[in-house]
């Protein structure tokens, strides 16, 4: 299992456009990955349930991967998150 913290750089955090972005680079791998927003944990290939944790900019979220590309998926997710969606 691969666990990373990582602050959401975008200003409005992870509404519908950047959590589509999300959802479609998690999907890119096999692992299982979650997604955390103070102790509450969900499918980071739903969109529904990262949109339902309601992540604003500034707030540190977890990124969690379990499988045979846990570190790849940990590591293309934190990129995408601090890369602040290209907005």
């Amino acid at each position: 299992m691969c666990i990373k913290d990582v602050v959401v750089q975008n200003q409005v955090g992870l509404h519908a456009r950047p959590a589509t972005f999300f959802i479609q680079k998690a999907n890119e791998f096999k692992s299982s990955v979650w997604v955390e927003k103070e102790e509450r944990r969900v499918n980071a290939k739903s969109l529904l349930g990262v949109l339902s944790l309601g992540i604003l900019g500034g707030t540190s979220i977890k990124i969690i991967a379990d499988g045979a590309d846990e570190s790849d998926a940990v590591d293309a997710l934190t990129k995408l998150v601090l890369s602040g969606f290209a907005e």
